[in-house]
């Protein structure tokens, strides 16, 4: 389509803040990765002396770092609608959160999504493919704790020994409450062939803007991280005592970013559900008919969006209520300017060092 004449004043305005924002991702990037990177290095002898201070100063700088990614897209003009049950009323406790997986943009918008939730993100462990090791925040997730995994019938066994030994040595000892997963194990456009034909196959849903979900990691979660009586069931009471372990609540997350119904738009959304964990079957097969159920009440819930622009009142409520996550700006400023000039400083530090010794 031809750009006219008074068209192109608007549209190189347009190109100019894109160039102008991807330059300042860059350069976010190259100050604030390093910089956290040489403050966990420095911390070191903290990590020796007082564990669980150290993991605290490193999960609050996580916290910051996860909250630059979150101000790109609030900088350029997107926020999210909240709907359903509030998760800051658990932020507290212990939970598992799965969420559906449309795009990389899922990732973005829970960044931005949990910012206002205390100290969830800076306590949070992250479950992701394997690919994402080898990005630019790749070195971050690894010194954080979070799990890289293989996707794939020939790593599966495998992956899930290493995800329950990963668990075991790092959950409990970094102070970790949350963890977040994608149980459809990949993009929705390409899992969706895949997972319907599985369901044809074996008699399920014909599900088309989600996926039925993978559940040997949540599995392998559940049963590490939930303390249980002798006769199997999640454990009450002062359990917590014996076991402190004990993930408390599965959050169920619809994440909504666009799709091919409906461009990306301003505003992205965000459906939650949560489920105390003694509502929750734990044997496989139980546990495996339970989140199918819940992802066939998410493709619902997306085809009423879909169809209405809204997603429909949850029980007991007349209509539908969100809530509009914000952001500080001063917050977004002094985080920002925090890796603006630790990078400087680090900079001259470096370079001090490497004058004096070469």
């Amino acid at each position: 389509m031809a750009v006219t004449l008074e068209e192109a004043p608007w549209l190189g305005w347009i190109l100019l803040k894109a160039l102008l924002r991807f330059a300042f991702m860059v350069a976010n990037n190259l100050v604030a990765i390093p910089s956290y990177i040489c403050y966990v290095i420095i911390l070191q002898p903290l990590r020796v002396l007082d564990s669980k201070r150290f993991w605290y100063i490193e999960g609050i700088m996580y916290k910051w770092l996860l909250g630059m990614v979150a101000s790109w897209g609030w900088y350029a003009g997107y926020t999210v609608m909240e709907w359903g049950e509030d998760i800051k009323a658990i932020s507290k406790d212990e939970a598992v959160m799965l969420v559906n997986h449309q795009a990389t943009g899922d990732v973005c918008t829970l960044m931005m999504c949990l910012q206002d939730k205390g100290l969830v993100v800076a306590e949070m462990m992250w479950l992701m493919d394997h690919i994402f090791k080898y990005t630019n925040f790749g070195i971050v997730s690894l010194l954080h704790g979070d799990f890289f995994i293989r996707q794939g019938r020939s790593y599966r066994d495998q992956q899930l020994l290493l995800l329950k030994k990963h668990l075991e040595n790092y959950y409990r000892s970094r102070g970790r409450k949350w963890i977040v997963l994608f149980p459809e194990g990949g993009f929705l456009r390409k899992r969706r062939e895949t997972s319907q034909a599985f369901a044809k196959k074996n008699n399920l849903p014909f599900l088309t803007h989600v996926t039925l979900p993978r559940c040997g990691a949540t599995k392998i979660i559940l049963s590490t991280l939930v303390a249980r009586q002798e006769n199997g069931s999640p454990a009450g009471g002062d359990a917590k005592e014996s076991a402190p372990l004990v993930i408390t609540s599965i959050i169920i997350s619809l994440a909504l970013i666009g799709s091919e119904h409906i461009p990306i738009p301003r505003y992205l959304w965000l459906r939650e559900w949560i489920f105390p964990i003694k509502d929750v079957p734990l044997e496989i097969d139980d546990l495996t008919n339970w989140l199918y159920q819940r992802f066939i009440e998410k493709e619902d819930l997306l085809s009423h969006f879909y169809e209405t622009g809204a997603f429909p009142p949850s029980k007991g409520q007349k209509e539908a209520v969100s809530r509009e996550m914000t952001l500080s700006n001063m917050w977004i400023f002094l985080i920002q300017s925090f890796a603006f000039l630790s990078g400087y400083m680090w900079y001259n530090i470096i370079q001090y060092f490497y004058h004096y010794l070469f």
